[in-house]
Protein backbone atom coordinates (compact mmCIF):
# COMPACT_ATOMS: atom_id res chain seq x y z
CA UNK A 1 0.00 0.00 0.00
CA UNK A 2 1.19 3.70 -0.69
CA UNK A 3 1.46 5.19 2.64
CA UNK A 4 0.56 8.49 1.22
CA UNK A 5 -3.32 6.82 0.78
CA UNK A 6 -3.47 5.69 4.09
CA UNK A 7 -4.93 6.77 7.45
CA UNK A 8 -2.72 7.59 10.91
CA UNK A 9 -3.67 7.14 14.34
CA UNK A 10 -1.47 9.17 17.72
CA UNK A 11 -1.15 5.25 18.54
CA UNK A 12 0.92 4.85 15.22
CA UNK A 13 -1.42 2.20 13.61
CA UNK A 14 -2.10 2.50 10.21
CA UNK A 15 -5.17 2.41 8.24
CA UNK A 16 -5.77 1.37 4.28
CA UNK A 17 -9.42 1.28 3.42
CA UNK A 18 -10.52 -0.93 0.28
CA UNK A 19 -14.44 -0.30 0.24
CA UNK A 20 -15.75 -1.49 3.87
CA UNK A 21 -12.62 -3.51 5.06
CA UNK A 22 -10.10 -1.82 6.75
CA UNK A 23 -6.45 -3.28 6.82
CA UNK A 24 -4.77 -2.43 10.42
CA UNK A 25 -0.68 -2.11 10.85
CA UNK A 26 2.04 -0.18 12.44
CA UNK A 27 4.08 2.30 10.95
CA UNK A 28 7.79 1.75 10.30
CA UNK A 29 8.20 4.88 13.18
CA UNK A 30 6.61 2.39 15.53
CA UNK A 31 8.91 -0.56 14.14
CA UNK A 32 11.75 1.68 14.60
CA UNK A 33 11.03 2.99 17.80
CA UNK A 34 10.26 -0.51 19.07
CA UNK A 35 13.12 -2.06 17.23
CA UNK A 36 14.39 -5.54 17.88
CA UNK A 37 10.76 -7.42 17.47
CA UNK A 38 10.22 -11.18 19.28
CA UNK A 39 6.52 -11.29 19.62
CA UNK A 40 3.27 -9.91 18.40
CA UNK A 41 -0.37 -10.82 19.52
CA UNK A 42 -3.57 -10.44 17.39
CA UNK A 43 -6.92 -11.21 17.68
CA UNK A 44 -9.14 -13.76 16.42
CA UNK A 45 -10.92 -13.42 13.90
CA UNK A 46 -14.67 -12.65 14.41
CA UNK A 47 -13.42 -10.17 17.56
CA UNK A 48 -14.77 -7.24 17.71
CA UNK A 49 -13.08 -4.10 17.77
CA UNK A 50 -14.11 -1.03 19.71
CA UNK A 51 -11.80 2.30 18.49
CA UNK A 52 -9.08 3.71 21.15
CA UNK A 53 -9.09 -0.16 23.02
CA UNK A 54 -6.50 -2.59 22.74
CA UNK A 55 -6.54 -5.14 20.26
CA UNK A 56 -2.84 -6.46 21.24
CA UNK A 57 0.57 -6.72 21.64
CA UNK A 58 3.86 -6.31 20.09
CA UNK A 59 6.73 -6.97 21.95
CA UNK A 60 10.74 -6.29 21.72
CA UNK A 61 13.66 -7.01 23.22
CA UNK A 62 13.30 -3.28 25.33
CA UNK A 63 9.65 -3.07 25.21
CA UNK A 64 6.16 -4.23 25.53
CA UNK A 65 3.21 -1.98 23.26
CA UNK A 66 -0.60 -2.16 23.62
CA UNK A 67 -1.71 -2.53 19.84
CA UNK A 68 -4.56 -0.07 19.67
CA UNK A 69 -7.97 0.01 17.21
CA UNK A 70 -7.73 2.49 15.09
CA UNK A 71 -11.60 2.08 14.35
CA UNK A 72 -14.60 0.15 15.39
CA UNK A 73 -15.18 -3.01 13.71
CA UNK A 74 -15.22 -6.96 13.12
CA UNK A 75 -11.82 -8.36 12.61
CA UNK A 76 -12.21 -10.77 9.50
CA UNK A 77 -8.54 -11.96 8.73
CA UNK A 78 -5.41 -12.17 10.64
CA UNK A 79 -2.32 -12.04 9.14
CA UNK A 80 -1.13 -15.44 10.16
CA UNK A 81 2.29 -15.21 8.91
CA UNK A 82 3.20 -12.28 11.48
CA UNK A 83 4.04 -14.62 14.15
CA UNK A 84 6.90 -16.90 12.28
CA UNK A 85 8.11 -13.35 10.44
CA UNK A 86 8.46 -10.62 12.70
CA UNK A 87 10.53 -9.13 9.73
CA UNK A 88 8.11 -8.62 7.60
CA UNK A 89 6.93 -5.38 9.57
CA UNK A 90 10.65 -3.65 9.33
CA UNK A 91 10.49 -4.83 5.36
CA UNK A 92 7.27 -4.32 4.43
CA UNK A 93 5.13 -2.54 7.44
CA UNK A 94 2.55 -0.82 4.80
CA UNK A 95 2.59 -3.80 2.72
CA UNK A 96 2.82 -7.80 3.77
CA UNK A 97 3.09 -6.39 7.67
CA UNK A 98 -0.89 -5.78 7.66
CA UNK A 99 -1.90 -6.94 11.26
CA UNK A 100 -5.78 -7.24 10.55
CA UNK A 101 -8.46 -6.63 8.32
CA UNK A 102 -11.78 -5.41 9.98
CA UNK A 103 -15.39 -4.95 8.82
CA UNK A 104 -15.64 -1.46 9.67
CA UNK A 105 -19.17 -0.85 11.31
CA UNK A 106 -18.03 2.65 12.08
CA UNK A 107 -16.57 4.59 8.81
CA UNK A 108 -16.99 7.84 10.22
CA UNK A 109 -14.00 6.85 12.38
CA UNK A 110 -12.20 7.44 9.44
CA UNK A 111 -12.45 11.12 10.21
CA UNK A 112 -10.89 11.30 13.34
CA UNK A 113 -7.03 9.73 11.81
CA UNK A 114 -4.35 11.55 10.19
CA UNK A 115 -3.27 12.05 6.62
CA UNK A 116 0.12 10.93 5.60
CA UNK A 117 1.41 14.28 5.82
CA UNK A 118 -0.22 15.10 9.34
CA UNK A 119 1.47 11.82 10.75
CA UNK A 120 4.80 12.58 9.77
CA UNK A 121 4.70 16.11 11.13
CA UNK A 122 3.00 14.53 14.76
CA UNK A 123 6.34 12.04 14.65
CA UNK A 124 8.62 15.05 13.94
CA UNK A 125 7.32 16.47 17.09
CA UNK A 126 7.75 13.25 18.96
CA UNK A 127 11.05 12.68 18.37
CA UNK A 128 12.24 16.65 19.58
Amino acid sequence: MDPATLKFAKTHEWVGVDGDIAAVGITDFAVQQLTDLVYVDLPQPGTELAKGETFGEIESVKAVSDLYAPLTGKVVQVNDALPDDLAILSDDPFGRGWMVRVELTSPDDLDELMSADEYSTFCNEQEH
